[in-house]
C-alpha cells in the first residue's frame, strides 16, 4: 500500500462523526423513533409516498387474492421495497442539497436530477417484475372466470 493511500484509509478511520455535526443517539429506543419520524415525514410531505402506498396496498391486496407462492411473495416484497428505499434515500439527497445549496446551482440539480433517476429505474423494474409475478396468475383467474 503506498502511503498516500494509507494517510487517506487512516484519515477516515480517524474522522469521528460526533465531531461534525449532531450526534448519533446512543439509545436503540431513541434511534428507532428518530427512523419512524423520518416515515411520518415521507408520508406527510411527499406526495410519491403517499401515492406509493396506495400502490403497494393495491399490490399486496392483488398477491393475497392470487394466492402467490412464497418465492413469489419474496420478489414482490423485495421489488416494493426497492422502490421505497429508492424514494427515501431521494427525499434525503434532496433536503441536503436544498440545505447546503439554496440558490440554484448545476451540479445541486445533476445531484436531485440523478436521485430522482434511481427512483425512475427502480419503479420501472419493480412493476416490470410486479407484471411478470401478478400477469400470468391474474390472467388464469381471468380466464377461468369466463363461462
Amino acid at each position: 500500500m503506498t502511503s498516500q493511500l494509507r494517510r487517506q484509509v487512516k484519515g477516515a478511520l480517524e474522522a469521528d462523526p460526533n465531531a461534525y455535526g449532531m450526534p448519533s443517539s446512543a439509545n436503540r429506543f431513541r434511534s428507532f423513533a428518530y427512523a419512524l419520524s423520518g416515515c411520518a415525514y415521507m408520508l406527510r410531505y411527499q406526495k410519491n409516498t403517499r401515492i406509493m402506498l396506495a400502490a403497494t396496498a393495491l399490490v399486496v391486496m392483488l398477491g393475497l387474492w392470487l394466492e402467490l407462492d412464497f418465492r413469489d411473495w419474496s420478489l414482490l416484497l423485495l421489488t416494493k421495497a426497492l422502490v421505497w428505499v429508492a424514494e427515501f434515500i431521494n427525499a434525503a439527497i434532496e433536503a441536503v442539497v436544498d440545505l447546503s445549496s439554496p440558490q440554484y446551482h448545476a451540479l445541486a440539480k445533476v445531484a436531485k436530477d440523478v436521485a430522482a433517476g434511481a427512483v425512475l429505474l427502480a419503479s420501472l423494474f419493480a412493476l416490470i417484475i410486479g407484471l411478470s409475478l401478478l400477469g400470468p396468475p391474474l390472467l388464469d383467474k381471468m380466464a377461468a372466470a369466463l363461462p
